[in-house]
C-alpha cells in the first residue's frame, strides 16, 4: 500500500496511449566505423546483425576490445600509465588495464544503425504516428519505410520523439534509426557526467522506453502545474493540438485526488478552429479548505488526470504542494527554513554503465541516502530519467538536475558556440517533461565552466528562468573557489567553504565557516565537500558483473602484490576507512555549526570511479557498504536533528578540566518542546566516569541553538586512556559522541643519561654500531635528516580525491595503519587507525621508504601510500644490529615537554626499546638504516604530462 500511487500512476501512464505498440525487443544492428550507411542508404537493406533493444552497446558486447588505440571521451591528465616501466605488463593487449576509470566489455564512438519492422494495425490507418525513445545516447536520425523523417534530435535528457507519418497505412513496415554517440553531435565538454567515461561512459544505444503511438484526435502535448500553496490552489496549463480536419469543440475534464481525499473535478470547454491548430487551456482550481504539503517529511503527492469528454484519459500527471523560496541567506520550502544535506550522483552505475530506467532502483538509491540522513542530490552535469523523479517525490528528496554539461576542458560559455544555445534547449526540455516533480527543486546550467563572459550569459540563464517558471530556484553552476561570481543566482554552490584547518593546528571542534558566510548574500551551498580518499577495497572486484569491470582495481592489486604488500590490503582498507569517516565528521559537524549555511554537496557518500579512480565514499560504486562505518553511525553527525559540541581540544593531562559548549543542530520535522540533553563520559568499557544535563529549553526547527556551557574535572581519572564524551536528545534516538583521550601529567623520570646500554641518537655512527654490537639499544631519531621518503608528503588527512587526477598532489598518504599488538605501543592508548590524538606525531615527522628492506620487517606505525604507488613506508621500525635493539622513528619529539601525547608515545617506544622481554626485530644490515639519510629513493613518480586540472592552475584577476 506504500507505493499505490505510483503503482496507479504507472499503470495509468500505460493507459495514455492504450493504442501503442511496444518495439522493446530483437533490433536488426549494424555498427557505423567508416560513416559509410548515409552514402550506401543502409535505410534501405536489412541490416545483418542482431541486438536487443531498450539496451546499450555495451551492455550487448557489441564494439570493439579496449586497447592502448581506443579513443576515449574524458582528459587524462596524468599520462604515467603509458611510460612507467612497472606498468608496462598492464599495456599489453591480453592484460590490457587502465587506472582511470572501469573498462567496458566492449567500446565504440560513431554511428551505429538500428532497424526493426512494424505492423501497423487497421485501427490506425490514416493516423498520426509517433515513434517514443526514451533515453538515446546521443543523436538520433530516423526513417520510416526508407524516407527520412526531417528531424534531428540529440537530448541527453529527455525523450526523442518523431512523427512518423501522417497517413500509415495499415500493414508492415520499417522503422530504421541511426544513432551517433560521437561528441560533435552535443559538444557539451567531453569530461561531463552524461557523457565521459569518467563515470557513466560513452555509450551508444537506448535505454528507456521504446513505442509507436497512435496520436489521439485531440492531442495533448502539455500539462505544466503550479502550486499556490497558500492560496490552496493550483494553475494548470494545458496544451492541445488539434490532428482532425476541420474545426473542433470539445470538453476536457481536470480529476485532481490526494491520497486521502475527495477527487476534485472541473470541466473545461475547448475549441479548435482549423486543423493542426495549436490550443492552450489556463485554469485555477480551488483544492478545498486543506491541503497536503510537500516536503522531506511528508512527501504527499496528487494525482491530476486530464479527461476528453467521452470519458477517455488523455494525460496524467503527478504533483505536490511545495513552493520554494529565498529569504536572504535561507532556502525555504512551504515557508519553512531547509538546510540541504546533499550527495552528488554522478551517473556510478557500474554494471550498466548508464542509469536505471525504473521507479525501483531510484527508490533502493535514493532509500540508501535517505537511511545515511541524507535529504538531496545533486546530478553532476547531467539529468536524470523520469524515474528518478519519480522515486524522489515519493521519498521526500530535493533534487538539482543540471543540463548535461561540464563546459570546460574543450567548451565553454558565453563565447557564441554551440553549447550556449543548447542549454537553453535542453533545459527547456527538462522542464516540460519533468517540470510538475516536487523533488525538481533547484537547477543549475551545469559544472564549472569555462569562458570569458560566463559570468554574463550565466546572469542571462539565471534571468530567464526566473522569468519563466518559479517552482524552483536556479544558480548559474556548480563551482569551485576561483570561478567569478554571478550575482543574479538565487542560491550558490561554491566551495570556498569546505576542508578542515589541520595543517597548522591540532583538530578542534570549536571551528565552522562563519566568517566564509558574511561575504555572499544568497544561501550558500559547499560544493563537493569531502573528497577524502580510502585504500582499495579488492573484494569488490567481483561485484562487477555487467558490462563494466573494474580492472583499474585488478591493476592496483596486482601492483601492490608486485611490492609485497598485498597481505595488508585488507588492514588498509579499514585503517583508512576509519580516517576517512572521521573526516567527514569532523567537516560535515563544522557545516552543522554554520549559523548561515544553506547546506552541503558530498562528493560523494558513494565512490566516483572515474578520473584517476576516486576512492572518496563510505559507500563503494554499488552504494555498499565497506566495513567501516554504517549508517546509524553516520547518522549520528548527518541527521535532520544532530547534537553537537564545541571543544578546543581533544587531547588532554588528568590535571585539566574539560570544557564544552553543547549545541544542537535542529532541522526536523516540528519545534521541539522543553527539550533536555544528556552527557556523559564514559570508558571504553561503558563505565560512566563524568555525567550532566542542560537546562529544558525549546529548540524551534530550521535553526543551530546554543544548548549551554559546560565543564567536566578530569583529577582522578586514570591515563593514559581513550573516552567517549555522548550527548544524547532525551527520549529520541538523536545521539552523536567524541573520542576523548586523557594522559597523565607527569610520567616516571628515568636517569636515561646515566645508562650505559642505551644511546639515543639521531646517526646510526661507529659509536652506535659498537653499543648494538655489544648487545645495547639504540633509539634512532631521523627527524629532519630523512632523504630516502622524503618525497612522500604526509598530512593527518589522506588524499584528496586521488594523486593521479592531481598529478600526485600532496598529501600523498591515506593515514596510518597502527599494529596495536605491538609492545611498542602499550602504553600508548590508540587503535589500528589514525585518530585525533595522532595528529601531533604526524604532523611532526617523515616518512621514511623502506624500499630496501625486508617486507617482513616489524613496523609498529606505517603510513598507508597511495595506491598509485603502494611504497613500503614508516614512521617507527625495530630492528636487530648484532647483539643489540635498534628502534628508528621519524617523529619530531623535541617538542614532548608540550606536548602530553608525544611525550606518551615516546615514552612508551622508549619502555619497549629498553624493557620488553622478546624483542621480536628481525636483523638489520647498518648501511641499510644509514641509506635512509644518506640516498634518495630509487622509486619515484613521474607524471609525464605537463597540464593540469583548472583546480591546480594558478588564480589570475578572479573576484571572491
Amino acid at each position: 500500500m506504500r507505493y499505490i500511487m505510483t503503482i496507479l500512476s504507472l499503470f495509468l501512464c500505460q493507459c495514455l496511449f492504450a493504442q501503442e505498440i511496444s518495439l522493446a525487443g530483437n533490433w536488426r544492428f549494424a555498427m557505423d566505423p567508416r560513416d559509410e550507411g548515409l552514402l550506401q542508404l543502409w535505410e534501405r537493406n536489412q541490416l545483418a546483425d542482431q541486438i536487443e533493444l531498450p539496451g546499450s552497446m555495451i551492455t550487448r558486447n557489441k564494439g570493439a576490445e579496449v586497447g592502448l588505440q581506443t579513443k576515449w571521451t574524458a582528459s587524462i591528465y596524468d599520462s604515467s600509465f603509458f611510460f612507467q616501466p612497472r606498468l608496462e605488463k598492464f599495456r599489453q593487449p591480453d592484460n590490457y588495464k587502465v587506472p582511470f576509470w572501469l573498462t567496458p566489455q566492449k567500446y565504440y564512438v560513431g554511428a551505429a544503425w538500428y532497424q526493426k519492422d512494424v505492423v501497423i494495425p487497421a485501427s490506425w490507418k490514416g493516423k498520426p504516428i509517433r515513434l517514443f525513445m526514451e533515453r538515446v545516447h546521443i543523436g538520433s536520425a530516423v526513417w520510416f519505410d526508407g524516407k527520412r523523417i526531417d528531424s534531428f534530435q540529440n537530448s541527453l535528457s529527455t525523450p526523442h520523439v518523431y512523427e512518423l507519418s501522417a497517413a500509415a497505412t495499415a500493414g508492415k513496415h520499417t522503422i530504421t534509426v541511426r544513432i551517433d554517440n560521437r561528441m560533435r553531435v552535443a559538444e557539451v565538454g567531453m569530461d561531463s557526467h552524461s557523457v565521459a567515461d569518467h563515470t557513466q561512459g560513452n555509450w551508444n544505444g537506448i535505454i528507456g522506453k521504446i513505442s509507436l503511438q497512435r496520436v489521439p484526435d485531440i492531442e495533448i502535448t502539455d500539462v505544466q502545474v503550479y502550486p499556490m500553496v497558500k492560496l490552496k490552489k493550483v494553475r494548470i496549463v494545458v496544451d492541445f493540438k488539434n490532428q482532425m480536419a476541420g474545426p473542433q469543440k470539445s470538453t476536457i475534464e481536470f480529476r485532481i485526488r490526494g491520497k486521502a481525499g475527495k477527487e476534485i473535478i472541473q470541466k473545461i470547454p475547448i475549441s479548435a478552429a482549423t486543423a493542426d491548430q495549436k490550443i492552450s487551456v489556463e485554469n485555477v482550481v480551488d483544492l478545498g479548505p486543506t491541503i497536503n504539503e510537500w516536503d522531506e517529511f511528508n512527501p504527499a503527492l496528487y494525482t491530476l488526470q486530464v479527461y476528453h469528454k467521452s470519458g477517455k484519459l488523455l494525460w496524467e500527471t503527478l504533483f505536490g504542494m511545495r513552493q520554494v523560496k529565498v529569504n536572504e541567506k535561507s532556502i525555504l520550502v512551504n515557508w519553512k527554513k531547509i538546510f540541504l544535506r546533499g550527495d552528488l550522483n554522478n551517473c556510478e552505475f557500474p554494471l550498466t554503465g548508464h542509469p536505471p530506467m525504473d521507479v525501483e532502483s531510484w527508490r533502493k538509491l535514493f532509500t540508501t541516502l535517505k537511511n545515511y540522513g541524507l535529504n538531496h542530490v545533486r546530478f553532476h552535469s547531467w539529468c536524470p530519467p523520469e524515474a528518478a523523479f519519480t522515486a524522489a517525490d515519493e521519498l521526500g528528496f530535493y533534487l538539482q538536475p543540471e543540463a548535461p554539461t561540464w563546459p570546460n576542458h574543450g567548451t565553454s560559455v558565453g563565447d557564441g558556440r554551440f553549447i550556449d544555445q543548447y542549454i537553453f534547449d535542453e533545459t527547456n526540455r527538462m522542464v516540460k517533461a519533468y517540470g510538475n516533480h516536487p523533488s525538481f527543486l533547484m537547477l543549475a546550467a551545469g559544472n564549472e565552466p569555462a569562458g570569458k563572459n560566463q559570468s554574463k550569459y550565466l546572469a542571462g540563464f539565471i534571468d530567464y528562468w526566473k522569468k519563466k517558471d518559479d517552482r524552483r530556484i536556479y544558480t548559474g553552476a556548480s563551482v569551485a573557489t576561483s570561478w567569478p561570481l554571478v550575482p543574479e543566482n538565487q542560491y550558490m554552490v561554491k566551495s570556498g567553504a569546505r576542508g578542515l584547518d589541520w595543517s597548522n593546528k591540532p583538530p578542534t571542534s570549536m571551528d565552522d565557516y562563519n566568517e566564509t558566510m558574511l561575504k555572499y548574500p544568497v544561501p550558500f551551498v559547499q560544493h563537493e565537500q569531502g573528497q577524502w580518499c580510502v585504500f582499495p577495497d579488492f573484494s569488490e572486484i567481483n561485484l562487477y558483473t555487467g558490462a563494466y569491470k573494474a580492472r583499474n582495481f585488478e591493476l592496483f592489486r596486482e601492483d601492490m602484490q608486485a611490492q609485497g604488500l598485498l597481505h595488508l590490503a585488507p588492514a588498509f582498507l579499514q585503517a583508512s576507512g576509519k580516517l576517512q569517516a572521521l573526516c567527514y565528521k569532523m567537516e560535515m559537524e563544522r557545516s552543522l555549526r554554520t549559523k548561515d549555511l544553506a547546506g552541503f554537496q558530498l562528493l560523494g557518500l558513494q565512490d566516483f570511479p572515474g578520473q584517476g579512480t576516486a576512492l572518496v565514499g563510505v559507500l563503494n560504486a554499488f552504494y555498499k557498504e565497506k566495513g567501516y562505518i554504517n549508517a546509524a553511525q553516520f547518522r549520528q553527525f548527518c541527521n535532520s536533528v544532530v547534537p553537537l559540541v564545541r571543544l578546543p581540544r581533544f587531547t588532554f593531562a588528568t590535571n585539566e578540566e574539560l570544557l564544552m559548549g553543547i549545541e544542537l543542530y535542529q532541522y526536523g520535522p516540528v519545534d521541539m518542546k522543553n527539550t533536555i540533553l544528556d552527557f556523559k563520559l564514559v570508558d571504553l568499557r561503558g563505565n560512566t566516569l563524568r555525567s550532566g544535563s542542560t537546562e529544558a529549553k525549546d529548540y524551534n526547527r530550521g535553526g543551530l541553538y546554543e544548548a549551554g556551557t559546560f565543564g567536566l574535572s578530569l583529577k582522578d581519572i586514570s591515563g593514559p586512556q581513550e573516552l567517549q564524551l555522548v550527548v544524547t536528545v532525551r527520549g529520541t534516538a538523536y545521539s552523536n559522541q567524541w573520542p576523548i583521550w586523557v594522559f597523565p601529567d607527569e610520567l616516571p623520570r628515568e636517569a636515561h643519561a646515566e645508562r650505559t646500554d642505551l644511546l639515543i641518537t639521531d646517526t646510526l655512527d661507529a659509536k652506535a654500531i659498537e653499543l648494538l654490537n655489544n648487545g645495547g639499544k639504540v633509539f634512532l631519531q631521523l627527524y629532519g635528516k630523512v632523504n630516502k621518503g622524503k618525497e612522500v608528503i604526509q598530512s593527518f588527512t589522506p588524499v584528496f580525491w586521488n594523486t593521479s587526477w592531481f598529478k600526485m598532489r600532496p598529501p600523498h598518504t591515506l593515514g596510518l595503519l597502527i599494529d596495536t599488538t605491538s609492545k611498542a605501543l602499550a602504553r600508548f592508548p590508540t587503535r589500528t587507525h589514525s585518530d585525533l590524538q595522532w595528529w601531533w606525531p604526524v604532523t611532526r615527522s617523515q616518512v621514511m621508504h623502506l624500499e630496501d628492506f625486508p617486507v617482513t620487517i616489524p613496523v609498529p606505525v606505517r603510513p598507508i601510500d597511495t595506491w598509485f604507488m603502494n611504497r613500503r613506508l614508516a614512521l617507527v621500525f625495530e630492528g636487530k644490529v648484532g647483539n643489540g635493539r635498534l628502534l628508528v622513528t621519524s617523529i619530531d619529539f623535541s617538542g614532548k615537554e608540550k606536548s602530553p601525547v608525544l611525550r606518551q608515545l615516546h615514552y612508551s617506544l622508549l619502555q619497549h626499546l629498553l624493557y620488553t622481554k622478546d624483542w621480536t626485530g628481525m636483523d638489520l644490515d647498518p648501511a641499510m638504516v644509514r641509506d635512509l639519510t644518506g640516498k634518495p629513493s630509487r622509486f619515484v613518480f613521474d607524471a609525464y604530462t605537463k597540464d593540469s586540472p583548472d583546480e591546480l592552475k594558478p588564480l589570475k584577476n578572479v573576484k571572491q
